[in-house]
Parts: structure tokens; sequence; C-alpha cells
């Protein structure tokens, strides 16, 4: 097989650079805005008959990528390929193609059958097979779903340690299934935008590699191959339209590419026409288009559509509104109800389920035959870009993501500054998250005692801590989250503290963890020999001081603790020494906060009658803060019909005061909740429950499974 990639060309001021598929920036003007080129007149005549004999697989058309014939690939085994389906359904609801009585004008690309279930797969195939080759160990990405879904798989796949910020607006449920890969997830109380911006100050303060998406080779290249495989399925023709949503753009950037060149082998007659299609809420492509614009001005995503929320698509505009002039198209908008509504239609007269991001695109389908853009005599090819995606929501503990929140100062300002950011708070964000990725195992089967070293250490620091009761589950958890410290138990069900450490000590993905052993076990002088030797420390329980054992850990992880502030002699002495709280059957606390002292009541017996509960109920906002002063609660739960102090204020103040912001707070209220308010509460609250549809069991089950005992 002879390799046509010849060269590498600078989109943004045409430099010509070596072939060379690693290549990231512009030799000249330092861009990432890449493009890979091809000897596409060498293309053998008979290529589409060579073809036949390959594989049906995403790198099917290998004369016509930019890998050497003995590139290894990080697959699934599944990618490429996806099903063109004729959507008769659909043609008779539009009275498509009638007067000529044409069958087969409307055909969906169905990419829900990737591994992930989207489109994005073929990107992250592509970039984590490049990254592989060249040795790369962590990944850093800003993403508002389906990418982030499909780069946590392929970066499980190959080994990579992967880094995801997403915006506020993403669903819980997609940041369990990320974490379900074993990506790390940082949430940004913010846009999309500034996701981006926080990922990449994190990836240059840390030396991480970060995704340059659209720009890079591997991106654009990717997205190609649905423009190859369309051709290939429709007989080596080229449809009029191909239509698809869009956020950043990488699709539509890919797909013109691959038709170009296609064009340009002359095996096709015809570069098909571009349908941009965006939600209303974020436009700035449509917007801009419509003004004849040759670059799109930023906005302020307001769209129910999360994953479409790209307020500024940057050079991907610029390059999609040139293909238009050249080839003809458009670029629409269309509204959150209509897409809802397409939605329903595809699943109903196709019986195809899909995302609300995809059906965007036949929602603009429909826009642009009623305008008479789209002719119905021509050929449309609609891209169903993901599935309605479903991951596990019990796997996960809710300490799945990274919780950034952009202080005032470093939220975009109006002013020069790059990004639009103030510096001070920017960095106060970033050391805030260098803080909060450390993570911490704790191993012990006695739930009473991991859950008190987790809450001492959080009395210093925002750690993130896991529990584990038993040895196989905290030998499960080291290797899934490869923590900065593990602090294990002796004595445990199913592998004692022995066998772990020495299992941890045998895999060179764990050897070099630091391990600090924390039991209540006599140790013979042998055992004690036994564990020096491969561990930081040996704590015996009932013989040490809190804050000891805190200032410890702190100095092992390289850290500083920061002095805890007491009030009381009580407290001082608590803070100081707590040995004998070891072993103690201590029942966690719940803090109920409820003006309806009836619902307040009701809330306090529904707990009580497990008999392991502590519950202490008040009736206001101030009374709550007034209790917070006595004890820290293991979960609070709040209505947030307070008179005197708003819920979402209060729900702000636990999260902004280092006592209460790493304890699960529960929402449960009759208060009426709008799709802003919700997304502004799923910032900071675990849960959201309301009270008129609430089901008692499945709360009290959620409750027992943040405080398991």
């Amino acid at each position: 097989m002879k390799m046509l990639f010849n060269e590498v060309r600078c989109l943004e001021c045409d430099h010509i650079m070596p072939a060379d598929l690693f290549t990231r920036h512009c030799t000249q003007c330092g861009s990432a805005w890449l493009d890979a080129r091809y000897a596409t007149d060498a293309l053998p005549t008979n290529w589409p008959d060579i073809l036949h004999t390959r594989p049906t697989n995403l790198w099917r058309y290998r004369e016509l990528l930019p890998f050497p014939p003995d590139f290894t690939f990080v697959s699934m085994g599944e990618e490429g390929w996806t099903p063109l389906v004729s959507a008769a359904g659909l043609e008779q609801e539009f009275k498509f193609g009638v007067a000529q009585n044409a069958a087969g004008r409307i055909w969906i690309k169905d990419e829900r059958r990737q591994p992930t279930g989207s489109f994005k797969d073929r990107q992250a195939a592509f970039t984590t097979s490049v990254l592989k080759a060249q040795g790369i160990k962590e990944l850093v990405l800003a993403s508002t779903g389906n990418a982030a879904a499909a780069y946590a798989a392929y970066c499980a796949r190959a080994g990579i340690k992967f880094w995801v910020f997403l915006p506020s607006s993403v669903p819980a449920e997609k940041m369990r299934e990320l974490a379900l890969y074993g990506a790390e997830v940082v949430k940004i109380t913010g846009s999309y935008d500034e996701a981006k911006k926080v990922a990449t100050d994190f990836a240059a303060r840390r030396g991480i590699y970060q995704d340059a998406g659209a720009k890079s080779i591997p991106g654009k290249e990717s997205m190609k191959t649905i423009a190859l495989e369309i051709v290939e399925q429709l007989g080596w023709r080229a449809p009029d339209w191909y239509l698809q949503a869009v956020s950043g753009g990488i699709g539509p950037l890919g797909v013109q590419k691959g038709f170009e060149e296609l064009y340009a082998a002359g095996l096709i007659d015809r570069i098909p026409k571009l349908g941009i299609i965006q939600a209303e809420g974020c436009a700035p492509m449509a917007q801009a288009w419509e003004q004849g614009l040759d670059k799109a001005t930023p906005v302020i995503p307001d769209t129910l559509i999360t994953v479409l929320s790209t307020g500024d698509p940057g050079m991907a505009y610029t390059i999609l509104k040139h293909a238009t002039d050249r080839y003809g198209g458009a670029m629409t908008a269309v509204a959150d109800g209509d897409a809802f509504r397409a939605m329903r239609r595809v699943a109903r007269v196709e019986g195809l389920s899909m995302e609300p991001a995809a059906s965007v695109a036949f929602a603009g389908l429909e826009k642009l035959l009623e305008s008479g853009a789209i002719h119905p005599d021509e050929q449309v090819v609609v891209n169903c870009s993901g599935h309605t995606f479903s991951a596990e929501k019990h796997a996960l503990e809710d300490r799945h993501a990274f919780h950034l929140q952009m202080s005032a100062t470093a939220q975009p300002q109006e002013t020069e500054t790059p990004g639009g950011y103030s510096t001070d708070g920017l960095v106060a964000a970033l050391e805030q998250l260098d803080e909060q990725i450390t993570t911490i195992v704790i191993i012990d089967d006695n739930p009473h005692d991991s859950r008190l070293i987790r809450r001492l250490l959080m009395r210093y620091k925002n750690y993130r801590i896991f529990e584990a009761h038993s040895g196989p589950e905290g030998l499960d958890l080291v290797r899934q989250w490869h923590p900065g410290l593990i602090v294990c138990d002796l004595t445990l069900p199913g592998m004692d503290g022995f066998s772990i450490v020495q299992a941890l000590k045998a895999d060179e993905r764990t050897r070099e963890i630091p391990i600090v052993i924390v039991s209540a076990k006599n140790l013979s002088s042998e055992e004690w020999e036994r564990l020096r030797s491969h561990t930081q420390s040996i704590w015996q329980k009932g013989n040490f001081g809190a804050q000891e054992l805190v200032s410890h850990v702190v100095r092992l992880l390289g850290d500083e603790i920061k002095p805890l502030t007491v009030s009381t002699p009580s407290q001082k002495a608590s803070a100081q020494r707590a040995p004998e709280v070891f072993g103690d059957e201590q029942r966690p606390r719940i803090l109920v906060i409820d003006e309806n002292i009836s619902d307040a009541r009701l809330m306090r017996r529904l707990f009580e009658a497990r008999h392991r509960f502590e519950i202490t109920e008040v009736h206001s906002g101030q009374a709550a803060l007034d209790t917070l002063k006595q004890f820290t609660p293991d979960l609070i739960v709040l209505d947030l019909m307070l008179s005197d102090i708003p819920g979402e204020e209060l729900l702000n103040i636990l999260r902004s005061t280092e006592q209460t912001r790493s304890v699960p707070v529960i929402v449960v209220t009759a208060q009426d909740i709008d799709p802003a308010l919700r997304t502004r509460l799923s910032t900071c609250a675990d849960s959201i429950w309301l009270k008129g549809a609430m089901d008692r069991s499945s709360l009290l089950a959620h409750v027992e499974m943040i405080l398991p005992g």
C-alpha cells in the first residue's frame, strides 16, 4: 500500500511542512490549525475495488489517511462503517421526492452505532492512537459531553490518564459515565468556553498534553471517514446535501475535507452542500452566516441542549463559511422545542432514539425544506450524531467530579486581559483544583473509623477521599483512581492489609504509592519489620492524636497543613486528640433544614425509623448556621423555601464554608425547579427531590447509599 500523505499545511498562513502525523504547530506562525494533504492524483484507479477486500472499519481508507503502514491503532473493534439508513418514514412525513416518485432521498448516517454511542468515537480512536504512538501518558480535554465519553473510553483502552473539564450544565449522569471509565472529571461552574480556558491553563501548569480538537490533524482526518463511507455506501455517488448539528464544527470540517479529496481524485462528480444547524440559544455560526460575516461573534450559550453549547467557534466558522460560499449550503438555527419535537418524530416514524443534539439536525432539515433551501428532488444525508446516553447512576459515589467554583474575580471581565479572566482569580481557582485532585483511598472494614479519618483530613484539606470496607474493594479503588496516598487497616474481610500491601508493591502501576497503616492490631516484631520496609508509617488506633496523623499525611503528600480555627476549649481538645473514638459505633448525623415543621418532623421520622441515624432538625437558615457551630453533620437535607435566608443562598454558603463544603447536601423541596435553577443547584447539591413527587423509599435508599453503615 502506497501512502499518499505528502505534506502538512497551516490553515492560517499557508506554510507547507513535511508530511508528519505528529506535527502540532506551524513552524512559521505557531498556529495549531493544521491540515494533512495527499497526492490524490496518485490514488489507484481501481481503489473502490481494492476497498472491497478490506475490513469495514475506521481504517479502511488507508491511502487517504496519515498513518504509516505499520501503525498500531487503539480500537474497540467496532469503529466506523456505521449504517446509512434510508428514511422512508421522514420522506413520507415531509412529502419529499413525491414529485419524482423517488425513494431514497433522505438518508440517515447512524453514528449511534459507535462503541460509546456517538460520532466522537472516530475522533477519540484517531487521537488516542497518535498519543499512544508518541508515548504520551496524560491528556486534558474540555468538552460538553460526547467527546468526553468517547475519549474517556479510548484513554482507558490506551492506558492514558484522562482529565476532562466540563461546564456545570453537563448532566450528572454523563459525569458518572466518564468517571466509570476512570476519567478525572473537573466540573466548572461556568460556560464551556470558560471550561476550555481553565483546561488550557491547567494543562500548561502541569505540562500535560491538551487535545487540539478541530485544529489538529487527527481530529479532522477522523471525521473525514464519514464522507468516505457515505460516498461508498451510496455506490460512489455524492449526495446533494450533508446536514449536521454543530457545536465547535469538527464534524463538518472533516466531512467537507473528505468530499473535496474524493472530488480531486475524480471519484465523485460534485461536492455536497453543507447544512450547518445550531440550537437557537447558542448559534454564533448561524447568526454570522445570515449577516454574511467571515468571523463569528462569540455568544453566551442559553440552550437546554448542552452538548451544543460552544459560544465561540473561532476559525471553524470561517472555514465552513467559505465552503458554503464555494459549494452552496446554509447555516440556520432551530429552537430547543423544535429539536425535541424532531426527536419524537424520528423515533415515531423511523424507530431511532437519538440524543437532543442529533435531533437539532433533523429539525434543521425540516426548516431548510420549508424555506425551499433544500429542493424535493435533492438527496440529503443527515448525521444522527449520537444515541440517548445512559450511565450507571449507582456504580459510583458522588465524588466522581471535582467542583471548581470560579470566584467573582475569576469570571470573564470586560477588560483586555487574555481570555477575559482575572489572573489572581484564575490562579486561586487552579490552586484549589491542585488540592482537590489529590486523591486518598482509605481501606478500613469499620465504616465509622474510615469516616473519622476522612473527616479529620477534610477539616484541614479539600482532598478527594474514597473509602473501601474490604480488601478486594480497596485494591480495586486504588487501581481505578491511582491515589496520591493510601491509608490502610490490617484486619479486613476478603483480603487482609498485609496481602494488600504485597499486591500493591508487586504491581508497577501502584508500587510507588505511599501507604500509611492505621490499625488496632497488635503487631509482632516480625510483622512490624515486614510492614516497615513497604510502608511510610504504622499507627495503632488509640495511641495517637488526630492532628498528629493529619500533619503526617499532609507532609507525605508534599503539602502544607492549614491551621484549623477552633473557637472553644472543647473543640480545641477534640482537634488535638481523639484516639478514643476509633472503633466507636457512632451513628451518622443528619441535619434537616425545613421551615415547614410538619415536613421536618416527617423527614425526621423517616430517617429515625432505621434506628441508625441521629437526626437534628432546624426550621430556619440562621438556626442551621448556629447548629453547624456545634457539630459537623454527615449529611444535610435542605428545603429551599426559607424565609430568612433563601435556600439557594444557604446552599452556596455551605459550599463556600470549609467546615461543610464536603458534606453531602440533598435538596428536598416543594419549590418549582425550572431548568436554570436545576442547573445552578446541581453544581452544589448531591441530588434534588421534589416533595410532591418524592418516593420515600427511594429517598431513604439514596441516603443509605451516601451513608453506608
